[in-house]
């Protein structure tokens, strides 16, 4: 039985969706509420929120592998009083009860979905982050997420039990949210963007590129103890992102050239230079050692992946 936290979320639930139609194992997913819409055929139980007093006992019965999913997710405008004790509460002492509550009840193989956010927020153009990197969180989610890897090597150590742990940089697809859905609906809308003249370097990773790593790290040997990054093997600049977007859409980005520079220096002024970060920074994941360890390769291109993301934004915008 494989056990899937987090199983309406936006990986979850493709994560789900996968293991569904593989049927090779049992899948149970555990959700917050008897109302949660799961794939048919999965096995649901009701646990409630993520938290250290989080009975896991049920959930947990006959389950050999577990695919953690579940978090407190990393927001642009948190609006907590202390945004890092409200990860911590979610993504350290829930994720680590979890743990705790699997590794007494014999569960193999832990699958943990961290954040490239554990590494840092931005790498010098073509100079990857890499897996075994020392990490370098900046904002209180990638803290969050790195003491929480801290605490399962810990376990794992003191049970036995086998740790996976997966960075993964943005991840798209249909039915993406925040900023990559606001581009394509900018796209879809004919905006034109200042975005023209960006040179820098972005992994990204499509949905299904990252489900199919993490059902092979459930499944396969050379998995266990390690800690992977994955990505779909491109790293696009921002402007060449819009230019595919736009082309998986069937329209014409219509992209202007203002330098990187003016774009940062406009953005501050308004208060979001960390948009302009994110939107003119370079952030390169290097997947050798996903590749090498598991025979891995992405399924999908990044164009394969655009399209998919595509489908459904051109008539949900027009509608």
């Amino acid at each position: 039985m494989i056990l899937v936290t987090g199983g309406t979320g936006f990986v979850g639930s493709a994560v789900l969706a996968r293991l569904a139609e593989d049927g090779v194992i049992p899948v149970r997913a555990a959700v917050r509420s008897a109302g949660s819409h799961i794939p048919p055929g999965i096995d649901k139980i009701v646990v409630g929120a993520l938290a250290q007093n989080t009975d896991w006992r049920a959930a947990l019965t006959g389950v050999s592998a577990l695919v953690h999913c579940a978090a407190r997710v990393h927001v642009m405008d948190d609006s907590a009083a202390n945004p890092l004790e409200e990860f911590r509460r979610v993504n350290v002492q829930g994720t680590l009860a979890l743990a705790e509550q699997a590794a007494a009840a014999g569960v193999r193989r832990f699958v943990f979905i961290s954040s490239i956010k554990v590494n840092g927020e931005m790498t010098a153009k073509n100079k990857p982050f890499t897996a075994d990197d020392a990490p370098a969180p900046v904002d209180a989610y990638g803290v969050s997420k790195m003491e929480a890897e801290q605490g399962l090597r810990d376990l794992e150590s003191q049970s036995g039990m086998q740790v996976v742990i997966v960075r993964p940089p943005l991840v798209y697809g249909k039915g993406v949210k925040a900023n990559f859905a606001a581009m394509m609906q900018w796209l879809a809308r004919g905006i034109p963007l200042p975005l023209g003249a960006i040179h820098n370097r972005r992994s990204l990773v499509a949905l299904d590129n990252l489900v199919d790593l993490i059902v092979t790290c459930v499944r396969h040997p050379q998995a266990a103890g390690q800690t992977f990054l994955v990505s779909d093997g491109q790293d696009p600049s921002t402007t060449e992102l819009l230019q595919r977007m736009g082309r998986a859409m069937g329209r014409p980005a219509r992209l202007i050239p203002v330098p990187a520079a003016c774009l940062t220096f406009g953005a501050s002024l308004l208060g979001k230079r960390a948009v302009a970060q994110r939107l003119c920074g370079s952030l390169q994941v290097d997947i050798d050692k996903t590749r090498r360890l598991l025979d891995w390769t992405p399924p999908l291109t990044l164009d394969q992946g655009l399209q998919k993301a595509a489908k459904g934004t051109v008539r949900e915008t027009c509608v």
